[in-house]
């Protein structure tokens, strides 16, 4: 098959070179050089435009067992990408393509076409599709309809809300006809920011004081469905507030990624049996099925301007590891990206 101007003989990627205790420092990582493969039958190479960082990948650099193999030591670490497809050996794909894959932290990557999804022309800006119309938008989706079953007139609290998953899943419950939508977040700009843009109908700085006396402050007739990005105190103070059969979707607990002792709270999980709660986690790869459904939803909202968004950009794939830090530290608004 056809192919773009050839590409070079290697490429940068960064590396895993030790695994971090607690949080992770510049000396656990390495950006080095790495052959640049040429494609074989039913293979692409891309080279990549975009970069994803997620708090998922935190969990992946302990050599654990959890839902995904953990990153190895030594070798080049994977996350989401967009990019240009550059030569093709695979009739799905030709020169000029972009694609959603999954080795990202690099320059350039050679994979089973099979490995790859397309990316439809002129929906979003490419980036989207890391975001708001990509992996994380797709657990904001599937995460509140399907695991957290909304129904019209919930009231709906979301913590971790000014960041990529969260802030997507306060607008769709407004969207979708929630009665109530609190959201947490860590400053007063990003506290602003779901007030006067996502339209959430209240929100707090989880550093102003306790979650659960401010979300008490905001929700004071409870809540009927919580969906969790940060865990501990926040998990404790939702469980407080739930009301009998309420529901809680379980994305993500970043507020322990980086501990090194268990987390204090919760320390109400009774009020689960008392209160007869449905408490269930969620992964986005479960809800692959819905892909179709959830971009055509998504991007009518996006185009007629009832659903926002944001991203952070870092440039370069030399700052990749200062925007993965960045976001573990909460320096984004929305989706964390690295434009190369």
């Amino acid at each position: 098959m056809s192919a773009s101007p050839s590409p070079p003989t290697a490429g940068r990627a960064w590396h895993l070179v030790s695994r971090p205790h607690g949080w992770p420092a510049a000396e656990d990582f390495d950006l080095r050089p790495v052959p640049v493969d040429r494609p074989g039958p039913g293979e692409i190479l891309v080279r990549n435009l975009f970069l994803s960082v997620d708090p998922a990948m935190r969990g992946r650099m302990n050599d654990v067992k959890s839902y995904a193999p953990p990153y190895r030591v030594g070798e080049p670490m994977t996350g989401g990408a967009v990019g240009e497809v550059v030569v093709s050996e695979d009739p799905s794909f030709a020169p000029g393509d972009h694609v959603v894959h999954q080795l990202g932290w690099r320059e350039w990557a050679t994979l089973p076409a099979r490995q790859a999804l397309p990316v439809p022309a002129g929906k979003a800006p490419l980036s989207a599709y890391l975001g708001v119309l990509g992996m994380t938008g797709l657990t904001a989706y599937a995460g509140l309809l399907e695991v957290g079953g909304l129904r019209e007139g919930d009231r709906v609290f979301v913590s971790g809300a000014a960041g990529a998953v969260g802030s997507q899943v306060g607008q769709i419950a407004r969207l979708r006809g929630a009665a109530l939508v609190v959201g947490s977040a860590g400053s007063a700009e990003k506290v602003r920011l779901l007030r006067e843009e996502y339209g959430f109908d209240a929100a707090f700085n989880y550093k102003d004081g306790p979650v659960a006396e401010q979300l008490a402050e905001a929700a004071p007739d409870g809540i009927d469905l919580y969906f969790d990005n940060v865990g501990a105190d926040h998990l404790e103070a939702a469980i407080g507030a739930l009301t009998v059969h309420g529901r809680a979707v379980i994305c993500g607990m970043i507020a322990q990624y980086n501990a090194t002792e268990p987390p204090a709270a919760p320390r109400n999980l009774a009020q689960i049996v008392a209160k007869r709660l449905r408490v269930e986690g969620m992964l986005v790869m479960d809800h692959q099925n819905l892909r179709p459904r959830f971009i055509e939803e998504v991007a009518g909202w996006l185009a007629s301007g009832a659903l926002a968004y944001r991203e952070t950009r870092r440039e370069g794939i030399g700052n990749a590891l200062d925007a993965f830090l960045g976001m573990l530290r909460g320096e984004n608004i929305g989706k964390m990206v690295v434009a190369l």
